[in-house]
């Protein structure tokens, strides 16, 4: 078959490899690791994912590539480590909150979704900038991608949960818009556009943001489709 062809052409590049050697478990290596993965954090932000090096990484970690060797097969395995580790503090910040919300009134809980979305693009938002613009989708590294997912995942099931409070017809719909929403304009203001996010315009936007999604659900009040709410209600 052409795919077994094509798989087995000695020709093609093998797919880089992204899962580390081992991460150890000793307080000497996980100092050692640590100190990678922040010298590769540091050189992405600095200059970028086609310019990072094992070289470059060692050399500014304070160890020798051959300790980066023994721990990472090479700089694809870094990144991936780092951005499990980033998705895993987003991650971390997102559930938390939502499941905080889950048992309160979708005009709050919207509000609280756009607040912790700014929260988490506020995680080392010029890491995240690059991890999710310049980082190639290689392996591992689609797991910038499953935030997404999982997102989605949590706001659909609240949605689905309080489907009599909002008026649409597709819950799955509505939790994707919501989500693609907030997060487009969440990622946009923190990591390209701080300045509308400076001192009190935080509020102003959440509250812009969180009526758009408020307007969009058409949320019921005393059983009436369509009625208007305050998005701080």
């Amino acid at each position: 078959m052409l795919y077994t062809r094509i798989l087995r052409n000695p020709f093609m590049k093998a797919r880089a490899q992204t899962k580390p050697r081992k991460l150890g478990s000793q307080r000497r290596s996980r100092i050692t690791v640590d100190a990678l993965l922040g010298a590769t954090a540091r050189i992405l932000v600095s200059r970028g994912y086609d310019q990072a090096s094992t070289n470059k990484i060692a050399r500014t970690a304070g160890v020798s590539i051959g300790s980066l060797y023994q721990y990472f097969p090479g700089k694809e395995a870094l990144v991936a480590e780092l951005i499990r580790r980033h998705k895993q503090e987003m991650m971390q910040l997102l559930s938390s909150a939502l499941v905080q919300v889950s048992m309160r009134p979708v005009g709050e809980a919207a509000r609280e979704l756009v607040k912790v979305m700014i929260d988490a693009h506020r995680v080392n938002p010029r890491l995240h900038r690059v991890l999710v613009e310049e980082v190639p989708r290689l392996g591992q590294m689609d797991e910038m991608q499953s935030i997404d997912r999982e997102t989605y995942a949590l706001i659909r099931t609240y949605l689905e949960a309080h489907q009599d409070e909002i008026d649409v017809a597709d819950v799955n719909l509505a939790a994707f818009i919501c989500f693609v929403s907030v997060e487009a304009l969440t990622h946009e203001a923190v990591v390209h556009r701080p300045e509308v996010l400076d001192g009190q315009k935080t509020d102003t936007f959440v509250d812009e943001v969180t009526g758009l999604v408020l307007r969009y659900l058409r949320i019921r009040e005393g059983g009436r489709p369509g009625s208007r709410v305050s998005c701080t209600s």
